[in-house]
């Protein structure tokens, strides 16, 4: 199978394909909604995360669904979005919230301890929890090259 990122971040695109996506998008530069659609003979992804919560982002990813298809909505940076009511109906997608976690912890702890999923690409930086509030200010300015961050007790 295929997975497509898209993100407006140069870095997190090229993360993502270095850790096994198939493709990268920036819709600042490149109509993804039609590169999806190219890519899957005109259908759209069956399958898609939004995990910005963002107008723009929402926007992206329901245009980029295939009929039928469900959309995996993660993000929540602004508290509502407005959604393309129409296309939704009519494509008959199937939009899922998610927040946290659902019993997965056993099974994501297992693939992590076979090294099955690489959380070392993601994790930035594991500082002492006494300067928690100037990692929170640097990833707030979205300092270049912050993903995830550990405060350490």
């Amino acid at each position: 199978r295929q997975v497509i990122a898209i993100d407006i971040d140069q870095d997190k695109l090229d993360m993502a394909l270095s850790m096994g996506a198939t493709y990268g998008y920036n819709p600042e530069t490149t109509d993804a909604i039609s590169e999806v659609r190219s890519l899957t003979e005109g259908r759209g992804a069956d399958i898609g995360f939004e995990v910005a919560g963002i107008q723009e982002s929402v926007n992206t990813a329901i245009g980029c669904i295939r009929k039928g298809g469900i959309l995996a909505l993660v993000g929540n940076v602004s508290p509502r979005v407005d959604i393309p009511l129409q296309d939704v109906v009519s494509r008959q997608l199937r939009l899922q919230g998610s927040c946290a976690i659902n019993g997965e912890y056993p099974e994501v702890l297992q693939l992590m301890n076979e090294g099955k999923i690489d959380t070392g690409s993601l994790l930035s930086a594991e500082p002492p929890l006494s300067e928690g509030a100037e990692w929170f200010d640097r990833l707030y300015r979205k300092e270049k090259g912050l993903i995830k961050v550990v405060l350490i007790p």
